[in-house]
């Protein structure tokens, strides 16, 4: 109770405008100016003093001027003839808000007239201002109760979007939100991942550092060092020192500092004293362009300096304006040099010392000016709805601010060749410009690189524009901001610390790749590719088969047309002799089964050339298997009885002859070809083979083959081939000593001890090799194993048919068998 009776006395003593500074007008519109900077802390007790015992602000002069300057523009009709309200004037009132206190006070004092209307003076409908967000927050709260609408120009921190909070705050300067935005995309624009932060010790800084460092850890971008700006004091002084000695010793040379132009004044200073040079400060819209800032002595040498600014429009007319409005001055354009001396708005005597003193527009103030004339403009339009005017007159008289209140949320309008409206923030769709610094013989001055846009979101930045200073003298590469270095292609990051940004490279393992930097974890490549450790990228892997093309397929296509041919022509010729003596010697119609499954066996090979089929894994290994069998079956029975007649059958003649009688030979040929035929059967009933790609044996091909090759049912089909080789190599080897015309043993032991060889060799090889050559010794086997037969067996009958046709006789037979049992006699 006792502060609210305080601020209300204080209320009474203290002016807030001085003669001269108000307008009449139908409506009357607050603005809110820091005509003076004051002590912006907030004192222990309700206390302010007054504005005129702080330093004059030319800033705020030239913010009433805008406010003025719209207000005669709007009154007087200059720009349209369409009138927004015909028949009626705007008005204004202004406020010094040279402090906080200051703004506390000014809310009171209007909504006090608000509250108590005399029916005598107009009121405010609308306030614009003030120029601080930290000025902002009471009066929007305070104001938004009663829906009195409040656009400010110059406060920018996001929370006041809120509209719970703030219901009816405007404002024509972009949210810090955006602000945020387009720092971080300036950061990683130049992957400046390693950087410090500092903040003012008000709203503004405390609530850009708070977004900033939400959005940084979304974009991989580190912290290392965070810091507040205080004001300076001989308290604050130590603090500040001792700031600029831990972002020296963060070794970043990248800087955000996300402060209003007071504070940042107050900081650079210590920067300068500890000679920190050749660093890039990325600056906020408050400072980046502000005067205050760079007249400070030695500021030249802090480095690099990129800032984001508000959008800069030209404001036409504005300065010929604000030159007309300063009495004694002559006209600088196109007059006869006249004074004007009857401004009554300038009586006042600080602004009018602010105007002969430094009467010039900087940008910066440009830009905020314009802020105030498209505020005022805003209220005129919704005045224009609420009133339901028309080019002529208006429809009403009385007007509520919450009915300007819900009219500005909908205004529309195009100035100064600009489309303006309010989003459902009330905040403007306005994007930046982003600035930089330029020295020229210590000549400060600043150029447009870029700009930033929130809707769509986009950042343009030419960076060749830039002036990169380094530690002594200007460089011409970007300066880098790293924790660690990036680690190159094929490596990971390792972390080494609490900050992302610093770590370890480690090299990424085989059959892994990446290729891109600050990842963590290497990418695994895909079934059908390789890499090598260290790699960048997964390479397809070689395809090994035996393709038809090949230079090794062809030769063994050729190895098989040899094969067949001497098949083929063996079956004819000993079918055309068929009732010779050699050929009934060597098996007579036997012989014709056993050169048909040598000729099947040799054209199983056909099933191994290309990519492997489901036919070709399903007919290759029984096609082989089951004609070799056969043949292998043939040989035997064959070296059997011509051991069982020239030694056996004298001593077991009853089952010689049994055995011969019936049918004994077919019988054992028949059986074994049958059960490798069920063996082979039951195997692709239960365990089919199929096309299938090994990707383990070699790390950099995969191999096409058929699967099951070492199933059970594959080593049954070989363990009895084997057997039966093993029975047929004995029999053969018992007949070596028989008569010559007789004597195949040894041929077809020879032929046998190849078959057996070529296979051992294939097995061994495949045991360590997969590759095209392991696949062209398997079919070298089968046809070696083919020929050895053919060779062993076929060939010399072949050859006394031919060459020796008088060998081929039934005299010539019989005699070799007297000489041989004379000589066993």
């Amino acid at each position: 109770g006792e502060m609210l009776l305080c601020f209300v006395f204080l209320l009474c003593r203290f002016r807030f405008c001085d003669a001269g500074l108000n307008h009449a007008g139908d409506y009357i519109i607050s603005g809110w100016f820091p005509l003076h900077n004051s002590d912006s802390a907030v004192p222990s007790t309700p206390h302010v003093t007054d504005c005129k015992q702080g330093l004059t602000n030319k800033h705020g002069y030239h913010l009433v001027q805008a406010l003025r300057y719209a207000v005669e523009e709007i009154n007087n009709n200059n720009i349209s003839d369409k009138r927004l309200l015909p028949g009626l004037t705007l008005g204004y009132q202004t406020y010094d808000l040279c402090s906080l206190p200051a703004s506390n006070l000014a809310t009171l004092d209007l909504l006090t007239k608000q509250r108590n209307r005399s029916g005598v003076e107009n009121l405010a409908v609308a306030v614009i201002g003030p120029d601080s967000s930290t000025y902002s927050f009471t009066p929007a709260a305070a104001l938004g109760a009663v829906l009195m609408p409040q656009i400010s120009y110059e406060a920018s921190n996001e929370l006041l979007s809120n509209k719970l909070i703030y219901p009816s705050f405007f404002r024509t300067i972009p949210s810090d939100k955006n602000q945020v935005d387009a720092m971080i995309h300036i950061l990683s624009r130049f992957n400046w991942t390693w950087i410090a932060l500092l903040g003012s010790d008000n709203s503004y800084g405390l609530q850009g550092m708070q977004s900033l460092s939400q959005q940084a850890s979304l974009h991989d971008i580190c912290i290392a060092y965070q810091g507040i700006i205080p004001a300076v004091t001989d308290k604050t002084k130590k603090y500040m020192q001792d700031m600029v000695k831990n972002i020296i010793k963060t070794k970043v040379n990248t800087i955000v500092v996300f402060s209003n132009k007071r504070r940042a004044s107050g900081f650079f200073p210590f920067v300068i004293e500890q000679n920190v040079t050749g660093k890039v400060w990325i600056g906020t819209e408050d400072w980046s362009v502000a005067s205050i800032i760079r007249n400070i002595p030695g500021i030249s040498t802090i480095g690099t300096v990129i800032g984001v600014s508000v959008k800069y429009t030209e404001f036409k007319g504005f300065e010929d304006f604000e030159r007309l409005s300063v009495p004694g001055l002559v006209d600088a354009g196109p007059s006869n040099g006249t004074v004007n001396f009857d401004v009554p708005c300038l009586q006042n005597t600080d602004l009018y010392q602010m105007a002969i003193q430094g009467f010039s527009l900087e940008p910066y103030d440009i830009v905020s000016s314009f802020n105030v004339y498209k505020a005022v403009y805003a209220v005129a339009h919704a005045l224009h709805k609420v009133l339901n005017c028309n080019s002529e007159r208006c429809q009403k008289s009385k007007v509520e601010p919450w009915e300007v209140y819900q009219q500005l949320k909908k205004v529309r309008f195009s100035i100064q060749n600009t489309l303006f409206y309010f989003d459902k923030n009330g905040d403007p769709i306005t994007g930046y410009d982003l600035v930089t610094w330029i020295w020229k013989d210590d000549q400060w001055s600043y150029k447009v690189i870029g700009s930033y846009s929130p809707d769509p979101i986009e950042l343009q930045l030419d960076a060749s524009q830039i002036q990169w200073r380094g530690p002594v003298s200007p460089v011409s590469s970007v300066p880098e901001s790293l924790c660690s270095p990036e680690c190159p292609f094929g490596n990971r990051q390792l972390q080494t610390g609490q900050h992302r940004c610093c770590f370890d490279c480690m090299a990424c393992p085989a059959f892994t790749f990446l290729n891109k930097s600050g990842y963590t974890s290497c990418q695994p490549c895909a079934t059908e590719e390789w890499s090598e450790s260290e790699s960048e990228t997964c390479l397809q892997r070689t395809e090994l088969y035996l393709p038809w093309d090949s230079l090794l397929s062809l030769s063994l296509l050729a190895y098989l047309a040899v094969t067949l041919f001497l098949t083929i022509s063996t079956a004819l010729i000993f079918l055309l002799n068929l009732n010779t003596p050699v050929v009934k010697s060597a098996g007579g119609k036997i012989c014709l089964l056993m050169l048909a499954s040598l000729t099947v066996a040799s054209s199983s090979t056909l099933c191994h050339f290309g990519r492997p089929s489901q036919i070709g894994c399903l007919l290759k290994q029984p096609l082989f298997i089951i004609s070799i069998t056969v043949c292998l079956a043939c040989v035997t029975v064959r070296s059997f009885q011509v051991v069982c007649i020239f030694k056996w059958s004298s001593k077991l003649p009853r089952y010689y002859e049994t055995w011969a009688k019936n049918r004994g030979p077919e019988m054992f040929i028949f059986i074994s070809s049958l059960l490798e035929f069920f063996i082979s059967f039951l195997r692709m009933v239960i365990d089919p083979p199929f096309p299938s790609q090994d990707f383990d044996f070699y790390h950099d091909s995969v191999v096409l083959e058929c699967s099951k090759t070492l199933s059970v049912g594959a080593f049954a089909e070989l363990i009895f081939v084997a057997v039966l080789s093993l029975v047929c190599f004995c029999m053969s080897y018992m007949g070596k000593d028989l008569p010559a015309n007789y004597n195949e043993a040894k041929c077809i032991t020879f032929s046998l001890m190849i078959y057996m060889i070529s296979w051992i060799t294939f097995f061994t090889a495949y045991c360590v090799s997969r590759g095209s050559f392991s696949m062209a010794l398997y079919v070298g086997a089968i046809l070696t194993s083919v020929l050895g037969i053919h060779g062993g067996y076929f060939l010399p009958k072949v050859y006394i048919i031919l060459i020796k046709p008088q060998m081929n006789t039934t005299a010539h037979f019989q005699n070799c068998i007297q000489m041989y049992t004379m000589a066993k006699q």
